[in-house]
């Protein structure tokens, strides 16, 4: 006959592995607010510099097919 697992049994294995998942979360080096917020001004500024560059090009190209259609 198979054995059966009780609720303790069920309940003591479910604290070990909360403890371990705290211990765990303990050893995360956390980056700083003050990094994030660099990291994130960056990423936001670089993003729109590329969009406008990417826009300009856009139009330069349409702006020249736009040229050599109409000859």
């Amino acid at each position: 006959m198979a054995e059966t697992n009780n609720g303790a049994d069920v309940a003591k294995k479910g604290k070990g592995w909360i403890k371990g998942l705290k211990a765990e979360f303990h050893k995360i080096n956390w980056t700083s607010k003050d990094d994030v917020t660099k990291q994130t001004v960056a990423v936001v500024v670089v993003s729109i510099i590329l969009g406008l560059l990417i826009a300009l090009i856009d139009f330069l190209l349409q702006s020249g097919i736009n040229f050599l259609v109409s000859l």
